[in-house]
């Protein structure tokens, strides 16, 4: 009787916050160009998202690998992220790119990649890859699929 005392605030707090859905993943937007320098070159963008739940949980990076010009270049990697309850927020996902990489993969080789780039001065950036949701025991992948040319700035 004592272990059901105990017990019953346990399982009444479970069944009051219960996760009636997963997060509703609503787009992945804000993709910018950070910074570009000699050496490196800084992408980010947000990946937005509401949750119905009473209960928050924890989304984390599943290889959501850069794509530019169609070459992939890097994986965003971070850390998990909380995930507020009753809300909408949204995750930033980074990614720096070694300069080497953007330009040496261009069909033309290192110098027509640099004077594609700074002709045009747009570079088509694609992410692809997921995002894991987790919470009690219950995971969910969301796909993300994001193309868009941005503009180099100097």
């Amino acid at each position: 009787m004592k272990k059901f005392i105990y017990f019953s605030p346990f399982l009444l707090l479970m069944i009051s916050c219960s996760v009636k859905q997963k997060p509703i993943f609503l787009k992945v937007d804000d993709i910018k160009l950070l910074s570009a320098s000699t050496d490196t070159v800084k992408i980010g963008a947000n990946a937005y998202f509401e949750n119905p739940n009473d209960i928050g949980g924890k989304i984390a990076t599943d290889e959501i690998k850069i794509f530019i010009d169609q070459v992939e270049v890097a994986q965003v990697s971070s850390e998990e992220f909380k995930v507020p309850a009753r809300k909408e927020f949204h995750i930033p996902l980074k990614v720096v790119i070694p300069s080497k990489r953007v330009f040496e993969n261009n069909k033309n080789g290192i110098l027509g990649g640099i004077l594609n780039s700074l002709i045009n001065q747009r570079l088509k950036i694609h992410f692809k890859g997921g995002l894991k949701y987790k919470v009690l025991g219950f995971s969910h992948i969301y796909s993300i699929d994001k193309v868009e040319d941005i503009k180099i700035k100097f």
